[in-house]
């Protein structure tokens, strides 16, 4: 895997203060090939200028998307993903840009993919933990909405299954299939879960700590949360029949 070419997609909305820390970390990793593709929709609090600046002082390493407004995190990883795959990487991963998906991970997500399709870093396998200043009932949902609700109805074995931080294999992305991912907010990485397991790849959880945001406001809202509840349905009735591309 040293070799590989690897490109980090990051959905920004309102992140221009966590992005510098952010790709500084990223580079910092000693990660060979490694590139990190900003997704920016459109934030008003500059962050698209704030990744040019750091593609210029990064070349041909850091790459930025600009789309016109908030257009949800779903459209944002597949266009990243898109884009990753027309740039020839062989190994993707995806993460928040709020610090709460340590940099620090990605190395031994790398060396994980050995025998895997796609490592997941995951809060509820043995050893994973999410951040002490969650309140209960945050945490109780969190554990109710992956542990219970979603995995019964699809039928999963992941644990983690809203987890949104993972390192994909390029041939698993090609065989999932981009164009018929539908999802567009939080629920994008329940449909992505489903696929992954209905289509038959081998996945990996391996235990993060779940920091919560360092900077800003979370945007996991509770109409999101019910969105994304709801959908979980059209998810299961969407890919009943669903083979590999």
């Amino acid at each position: 895997m040293e070799n590989a070419n690897v490109m980090v997609v990051i959905p920004t909305y309102n992140e221009a203060e966590n992005l510098p820390n952010l790709v500084g970390e990223l580079l910092a990793l000693g990660v060979p090939g490694l590139h990190v593709l900003v997704v920016d929709d459109d934030s008003p609090d500059g962050t698209g200028q704030v990744a040019d600046e750091l593609a210029g002082r990064h070349p041909g390493r850091i790459h930025v998307l600009h789309r016109s407004g908030k257009l949800g995190l779903g459209t944002a990883y597949v266009t990243g993903f898109h884009y990753a795959l027309d740039h020839s990487a062989e190994l993707i991963v995806q993460m928040d840009a709020d610090f709460s998906h340590s940099p620090g991970y990605i190395p031994q997500f790398l060396r994980a993919l050995d025998g895997y399709d796609v490592v997941i870093g995951s809060r509820y396998v043995s050893g994973g933990s999410l951040d002490e200043r969650w309140g209960w009932w945050r945490s109780f949902l969190s554990w109710w909405a992956n542990g219970i609700y979603t995995r019964l109805i699809l039928g999963l074995k992941v644990k983690d299954v809203t987890a949104g931080f993972k390192c994909w294999r390029r041939a698993t992305l090609e065989g999932i299939g981009l164009d018929r991912v539908r999802s567009n907010g939080y629920v994008f990485q329940v449909e992505m879960a489903y696929l992954t397991e209905k289509l038959g790849y081998r996945f990996l959880e391996v235990p993060i700590h779940f920091e919560d945001r360092r900077i800003g406001h979370s945007k996991m809202t509770v109409p999101v949360k019910v969105e994304a509840a709801l959908r979980t349905w059209q998810i299961r009735l969407r890919h009943r029949n669903a083979q590999p591309r």
